[in-house]
Order: C-alpha cells, then structure tokens, then sequence
C-alpha cells in the first residue's frame, strides 16, 4: 500500500478501483484509503471522483464511503478520467478517493445556491461569498469543483478570489483550487455530490481552514520564446500593437528567430503569457498566465487571444508541447522538494494531457509521485538498476482529469487549460 507521509497530525490516504461494478469500487477504495490511514483519529474529508459511466449512481457511491469513513465532509464528482496513486484510468470506468485526518481542521461545505453573482468590485456582494465560503483569517485553501453548463466560471472566480480575508501586508488569506467538471457531454449529464446531496448542476465545494498547509503547483506547461513585450494598445482580448509595433510582424520575428524545433512547436499551437504581478522586478516561470493565441489578422495587424488584456500589460510568447509540459511540472515539483514530505496530494489535470500529449498514460500521476518518493540509502543507490516503485505511489493521490483546472498563479486564481494543478497537504511549520 501506498506511505501516509505522515508528520505530525495530518495524514491522508487514497484509492482507486476500475471495477466494473461502481458500488464493489466504491467499497475498494474505501478500503484502502482506510488501510493507508492505519487507524488515525476520524476521518474528516472524503474527496470522491468517479468516472461518468457511474453518474446516476454518484449518491449511493458516496453512501457508501460515508458508511465505510464516516466523514465529516464528503465532496464527490463525475469526471472523463480518474487518478488515483500512480495511475490515470483515462476513459474507463473508475472510481477514485482522497481521505483526510484533519485534526483540528474547520470545514465549510457550500454549493453554488449560497454563492450569487459577485462583482469584486461591490463589497456588499463579495462580503455574502465570503460568508459561503467561510473565509477566514486561517483560510488555508477552498475546494470548488463546477459543472461549466450551468456556472460561467470565468465570471465566478473574480469573485472568489475577491471574497478571501487579506493579512497585514494586503495579500489574500487562502488559495483557490479545483477544475471544471467533466464527466457530461451536455447539460444534466454531470454528477456532483456535496455531504448526501446529488446535484446535476451547479458547483460543490468546500473550505479548509486551521491547522494544516496546503501548498499548490500549478504547472501550464508551456516554455518562453523570446523577449519579454509591452502591450502599446489593445481591446478587449485583442492585441494591436506591441512595443508600439503591429502584434503580428513582432510575433512573426519571434518565431522566424527560432531554431527549428521551436518552429515545430509553434505549428503546434502559440500562447501567450501575461505578467500577472507587473510590481515584480523580474518574470519568470510561474509569473506568466498563459492564454492561447486564438487568430490574426494581416490586415490590421492584430492577434487575438484567449482572455483579455490591457495597455501598459507585460506578455511573452510561449509553445508548449510533451517535452516543455514534462520539464515544467518536473521543475515546479523540484521546488516543492525544500518543504517538508507532504500527506497526500490531489491532482486535477485537463483532458487535453494524458496520452493524447504524452504518449502514454499516467505522466502526471507519476511525476508527483516520483517527485515525493523515499530518498533511497547510499547503498541501495550504489546497486544500480531502475528502482521499482510502490504501485500505489510515494504518496496518497487522487484526482479527475478536468475540463478547465483552477489554480492560482500569483496571488489570485484563474481557469487554466492543459494544466496540471497540485494541490499539496501538509502539516503546519512548526
């Protein structure tokens, strides 16, 4: 079975069955999530993933880790494609779980209903999220998983974010994090589970404040291509000029620059990062939100991207593909290593990776497990040889492969497509 990773208080265990029959995989993973924490005082969260063959029987699944754990809080969706330990079961029928020993921990459950319209701008508005999601001073991190037919969560997030209590330097209390449900082709075909109550809409999530870190990567998987560009005018999300230059003769000499594996990628798709804290001196890896280019046109000389952007905004060029994705979470998970093992780890990674980027299932399931793994004694490195590693993992994961993931990058959070979003547990620093 896979390690707890346990240091103090928090500890966390993980499942994951394929079995055909929703409810015996419902009992598996109860199993081993249970057996992973090995007796700890009470199991206070349950995060429940099932894939969508298993969407009408989402309630009873979640009846059946509610009687097998006894959570506090149970929050369970249907999803393409489930992840548990080292594995991805990409569009097979499955059932995955995440479990937590939290002691000490507060959890506030919320849907969608207790949310509202808020505009970030409108204190009266943010102060009634605020209040569903139960944000605090300790706020350590909110859960939101939403069904994209029924909540524009574009419009839902500024909102969130701007709902978070800020601590004496300004900055917000709290991370948001989570994905956009994938399991329906249309709207109604989605299932989501918040404490015994199916919903076929809206959003489920829930707030984890106290003692605990929960710590987040949130890898966009894309590599910088040549300078760092000044947005000289602009509308909305198209981009007229940069450096006081039509946008696409500076994007073509940026590409013509390239070597010819650069080439290679741009024909692959070209994305645009921009700056999200101007205040920085530097930008680097992580600085940059990443929105895709989504036409141009010759005649004005703009291009078009994926969000908006504004005058006076920094962005770069960027290409992503298997070997830049692979390098980014690597890096970003190296950094993680400087902090203390964490107790589990949970996982929403867009549709658009798995095999269909990599070539083979499971990649990001197995780089952070391969990142957290047990540091192998001198003598047994000195043997040579691959190391064989727990089938389960190095640490206790779940997660869904999503429709859009939620991660921050900076202080606030934004929608991400073909990202990879961590979300880390640990305990408190002493």
């Amino acid at each position: 079975m896979p390690e707890t990773g346990v240091v103090r208080g928090v500890r966390m265990g993980s499942g994951l069955s394929g079995h055909l029959d929703p409810f015996t995989a419902a009992k598996q993973v109860a199993e081993q999530a249970a057996a992973d924490l090995d007796g700890s005082q009470g199991v206070d969260l349950c995060l429940l993933f099932a894939s969508a063959h298993h969407a009408r029987v989402l309630g009873g699944l979640g009846e059946i880790i509610a009687k097998t754990l006894s959570p506090r809080r149970l929050v369970g969706v249907t999803t393409e494609s489930v992840i548990g330990g080292r594995v991805e079961l990409e569009r097979q029928p499955g059932v995955s779980l995440l479990a937590a020993s939290l002691p000490g921990v507060r959890l506030h459950g919320f849907d969608e209903a207790l949310l509202g319209p808020a505009d970030p701008a409108n204190p009266e508005q943010v102060a009634v999220v605020g209040g569903a999601i139960g944000a605090s001073d300790d706020l350590r991190c909110t859960l939101v998983f939403a069904d994209a037919f029924s909540v524009p969560v574009l419009n839902t997030l500024p909102g969130l974010c701007a709902a978070r209590r800020r601590d004496r330097d300004g900055r917000p209390i709290g991370s948001i994090f989570g994905g956009v449900v994938s399991g329906g082709r249309g709207p109604g075909q989605n299932a989501l589970l918040i404490d015994g109550v199916v919903k076929r809409s809206g959003a489920v999530g829930v707030s984890i404040a106290g003692p605990v870190r929960v710590d987040t990567v949130v890898s966009q998987g894309c590599r910088p291509i040549g300078p760092n560009l000044l947005v000289t005018r602009s509308k909305r999300n198209v981009v007229f000029e940069l450096g006081g230059r039509p946008a696409v003769e500076v994007v073509r000499e940026v590409v013509e620059s390239l070597d010819e594996r650069g080439r290679e990628q741009v024909k692959r798709g070209l994305f645009v990062g921009r700056v999200v804290n101007e205040y920085k001196e530097r930008f680097g890896r992580g600085d940059f939100l990443i929105r895709n280019v989504a036409g141009a046109d010759e005649a004005t000389g703009a291009i078009a991207l994926g969000d908006s952007v504004r005058t006076g905004q920094t962005v770069r060029l960027h290409v992503r593909d298997a070997a830049t994705a692979d390098e980014d979470l690597a890096l970003l998970l190296d950094a993680q290593k400087l902090h203390a093992r964490p107790a589990g780890a949970l996982l929403v990674t867009c549709n658009g990776r798995g095999s269909g980027l990599f070539g083979r299932p499971g990649h990001d399931a197995q780089a952070v497990s391969r990142a957290f793994a047990p540091e192998r004694a001198g003598e047994e490195r000195a043997k040579g040889g691959a190391p064989i590693e727990p089938a389960g993992g190095s640490v206790p994961l779940a997660g869904m492969f999503g429709a859009g993931e939620i991660g921050p990058v900076g202080d606030e959070s934004f929608l991400h497509g073909f990202s990879a979003c961590v979300a880390l547990f640990r305990d408190p620093a002493p």
